[in-house]
């Protein structure tokens, strides 16, 4: 493209653009503390894992499978090292 036509471009930007606001209407510095108390007053991610309503969301076949694997490493504790190299 030519220089004319960057210019022409530009104008046709400029006036299908509508001005943008850079300045905020309110300030965010309340808002980033009041976030941030409220992680603080949150439980921790062992207490948020093992809650009732992380534990509910889990399939009940799941919980079957992992069973298994716990007794079958139980019965068979040679078998770890296979267990730790498939995941």
């Amino acid at each position: 493209m030519h220089d004319p036509e960057h210019k022409q471009i530009a104008e046709f930007l400029k006036q299908s653009v509508a001005p943008v606001n850079t300045e905020l209407n309110r300030d965010l510095w309340p808002q980033m503390l009041r976030r941030i108390r409220e992680r603080g007053e949150q439980r921790s991610w062992l207490a948020r894992l093992f809650s009732a309503s992380a534990l509910s969301v889990v399939p009940w076949f799941d919980w079957a499978l992992l069973a298994v694997l716990l007794v079958g490493v139980c019965a068979f504790p040679k078998s770890i090292p296979i267990w730790l190299y498939n995941f």
